[in-house]
């Protein structure tokens, strides 16, 4: 176990951590985005969201901006000196209450072509600061150049590789906040794709579970789709999770990795060979309607757990693509041809073997 520890603390403190830098100024450089933020984290006296729990959901809109030299898959941290033409940078933050969060939502829909009126909503993941959340966010959008209304989720991890337990309460903390801003979401008219990285996914898939229980229609009317990027998930609790969720939404991609250093290291703690993502199997969810994507042919060349984030040959493949639903619609064998690898089927899941270009 000390081994595993040490491993970990190796892995984590391979990327520096970055905080909020703000820069009014930062859009007549860059190329401004904005993002809608639901958060339970707490704050600090400046106004800062933290790694304490809040009981309550904090709304807000950040407006941030990519620098002009920005690199696939890369953020750009500012350091003592900010620079607008190397750094991603927060333009303005601006708090809402949930009237305010949902008419900015509603003015963003009626802007957008009926085929664009979608939020993705993103969970992170385990061992990510507020910063670092938003801004992967951030450039993910930035580098798929995704059409759809942005909404980042940011729950209370500790931001600290020794802070797993911390984050797994945490995750089960988060829970009620994210159902709200779902709800919150759904109430506009707009249509819902969740998407989960690491730990987020267990978030995700804890929290379709406790609304089915409370309203079994509740999934159908909100969810168009799921995205479990990396899932951090015992593969037996998943199955029980999908099971009492019902019919999953369609589409419901899973993305995994046979090279995942930290799931592995994960499975290990838990006494367990596979996670969720990094399962090796797909037979263990031949019941249930799922798309699993192995990315193993691509790598972020530190623990492969952000794979289907970080990684600029992947990431280019999925701005090829144009929206994500292209490929995983409901005609896939017509779709897949955009899609360099091969597909497997057993019964209700697909797998989906990824190559580069």
């Amino acid at each position: 176990m000390r081994i595993l520890l040490v491993t970990l603390l190796f892995l984590s403190a391979c990327t520096p951590r970055g905080t909020i830098t703000l820069d009014p100024n930062a859009g007549q450089v860059g190329q401004v985005r904005s993002f809608l933020v639901g958060t339970t984290r707490g704050f600090t006296d400046d106004g800062r969201p933290n790694v304490e729990r809040h009981e309550g959901l904090e709304l807000s809109r950040m407006d941030i901006s990519i620098p002009p030299t920005h690199q696939a898959g890369q953020i750009a941290w500012p350091g003592r000196y900010p620079d607008p033409e190397k750094h991603m940078l927060t333009q303005t933050i601006e708090r809402y209450d949930p009237a305010e969060f949902r008419a900015e939502l509603k003015r963003e829909l009626r802007a957008r072509p009926r085929s664009e009126r979608s939020v993705m909503l993103f969970v992170h993941g385990y061992n990510t600061t507020f910063a670092e959340g938003m801004y992967r966010f951030a450039q993910v959008v930035h580098d798929t150049n995704m059409p759809e209304i942005a909404v980042h989720y940011s729950w209370p991890s500790a931001g600290n590789p020794l802070g797993y337990g911390y984050d797994r309460d945490s995750m089960l903390f988060a829970r009620d906040g994210l159902e709200q801003l779902i709800t919150e979401i759904a109430s506009t008219g707009a249509e819902v794709v969740l998407i989960g990285h690491s730990m987020g996914s267990l978030l995700i898939m804890e929290t379709l579970r406790q609304t089915s229980i409370r309203d079994r229609h509740f999934v159908d009317r909100s969810i168009s789709g799921v995205v479990l990027i990396s899932p951090d998930i015992d593969i037996d609790l998943f199955r029980q999770q999908a099971l009492r969720i019902g019919p999953l939404p369609e589409p419901f991609v899973i993305f995994s990795s046979s090279k995942d250093k930290l799931l592995r290291l994960s499975a290990a703690i838990t006494g367990r060979r596979d996670r969720l993502g990094n399962i090796d199997d797909i037979r263990e969810l031949s019941d249930l309607n799922v798309i699993v994507v192995d990315v193993s042919a691509f790598t972020d060349a530190e623990t492969s757990h952000n794979t289907a984030l970080s990684s600029p040959t992947f990431l280019r493949l999925m701005n090829s693509m144009g929206e994500i639903d292209a490929a995983f619609g409901d005609d896939l064998n017509s779709s897949i041809g955009v899609l360099p690898g091969t597909v497997l089927m057993v019964q209700g899941v697909t797998e989906i073997i990824l190559a580069p270009f």
